[in-house]
């Protein structure tokens, strides 16, 4: 699989919604992602850009959308495709914006994941993040706890 993690743009919104809805993650949806890159100077955007189109309108294989507060960056959502996973999407994804937070001044890093997927938190620790709390019912559809991670730069 040939891919590039490149900048989010408007353009891949629809597909991004899409990956997000088959991918069932927490819902932000094309009108906040579009919020997010026109307004938020602070926000990490990225998508993981097939080279190789092989459907048509399969451009976006991936996506991440982050945040820089203060010194801290905060992973709000991680995405891939459900037909292109585990093929280095999404840890092509994380590397990128983990260089880029760093690179703005964040000294750590925090995300919450469901404590049932063990794929995104051997992912997570693969990348040097440490499970460092629980949050209690985080998550809704189903109501499951989020294992809370961090990494320091």
């Amino acid at each position: 699989m040939q891919f590039e993690v490149v900048p989010m743009n408007e353009s891949d919104l629809d597909e991004v919604a899409e990956i997000e809805e088959l991918a069932n993650l927490s819902k932000w949806g094309y009108d906040t992602y579009r919020r997010e890159l026109e307004t938020n100077p602070d926000a990490i955007m990225l998508v993981a850009r097939n080279l190789v189109p092989i459907k048509p309108r399969l451009g976006i294989l991936g996506f991440l959308a982050a945040w820089i507060v203060a010194d801290e960056m905060h992973i709000n959502n991680v995405g891939t495709h459900p037909d292109f996973r585990r093929l280095g999407i999404g840890k092509a994804l994380l590397k990128e914006a983990l260089i880029e937070g760093h690179m703005r001044g964040a000294m750590f890093c925090l995300l919450e994941v469901r404590i049932s997927n063990r794929a995104a938190i051997n992912l997570y620790k693969s990348l040097g993040f440490d499970a460092v709390g629980r949050r209690g019912n985080y998550y809704t559809f189903p109501m499951e706890d989020a294992l809370v991670m961090q990494k320091k730069f």
